[in-house]
């Protein structure tokens, strides 16, 4: 699933539509991408709008047109989007696309349709956009903040925290093996059991990976360089890149995880 810096990515792929206006919108109306939208209105009522602004939050992009129209976008797992030229024809996994004044049409295709999207017309942000958490590298994702969510989730493994949507918007499955490592901390230690100075550097490297990630992925979808364990976390008998040593894949929180055991140590 797109993490933090691949929904940035995909984000700007639809740069290419800005202040142009919208002519004409095409959705498979019938698919569960769009199971809480209201597809007539959206149909009916983008048309004559202007893409003024793209964002994103964790995994979550909004576009907005005109001054009343917000369309969200979570790509789920095979969700995309991309900019073609007016001559592009549509395929099956093309759910949404906007056909815009000059020429260009905006494209969203989800294969396993695991995506979805949401539309609002009003005046103010939607709560779909307004209520999300604070955002790892905004100023309220504070170090208060991440040491509160830990103590109240003290038995959990700090790796299944991580994934936590609601608190660490955008961390995925790799970026928190990053983190990890970088800090570390092995994946199954407990939250309860960080002490005070491994909570720092926690939060230092949620900030730096967060921040490398973007810089690299989403801006180009740039290969991260080989001093990250991005590059040897899914090789059959990847090595660490700071101790030389066998790396370690199993599942912990329900998810395959990799560390390095020489540099992260044992679960506390």
């Amino acid at each position: 699933m797109p993490e933090l810096a691949e929904v940035e990515y995909y984000r700007k792929q639809w740069s290419p539509g800005l202040e142009q206006k919208v002519v004409s919108v095409d959705v498979n109306y019938d698919k569960r991408i769009f199971r809480d939208v209201d597809t007539l209105a959206l149909v009916k009522n983008l048309p004559g709008q202007q893409l003024m602004s793209s964002h994103t939050h964790g995994k979550q992009m909004l576009f907005v047109f005109g001054s009343q129209h917000w369309l969200g976008i979570h790509l789920g797992m095979t969700g995309k989007t991309s900019t073609q030229k007016k001559d592009y024809e549509a395929t099956k996994h093309d759910h949404l696309v906007i056909n815009l004044k000059l020429g260009l049409k905006l494209v969203l295709s989800d294969p396993r349709i695991f995506g979805k999207v949401r539309y609002t017309q009003s005046s103010e942000p939607p709560d779909w956009w307004s209520n999300l958490p604070p955002a790892v590298l905004s100023e309220a994702f504070t170090e208060a903040r991440l040491e509160d969510f830990l103590q109240r989730r003290s038995r959990a493994p700090i790796k299944a925290v991580l994934l936590m949507q609601e608190t660490f918007p955008g961390v995925g499955n790799w970026m928190a093996d990053e983190i990890l490592w970088r800090a570390r901390l092995h994946p199954g230690t407990r939250c309860g059991a960080i002490k005070p100075k491994q909570r720092r550097e926690l939060y230092h490297h949620l900030g730096e990976v967060c921040r490398d990630a973007l810089k690299v992925i989403g801006s180009d979808w740039g290969k991260p360089p080989d001093n990250w364990l991005f590059n040897h976390r899914w090789k059959d008998g990847g090595i660490c890149p700071k101790t030389q040593c066998p790396l370690v894949r199993e599942t912990i929180g329900g998810r395959t995880t990799c560390w390095s055991p020489d540099w992260q140590g044992g679960p506390s």
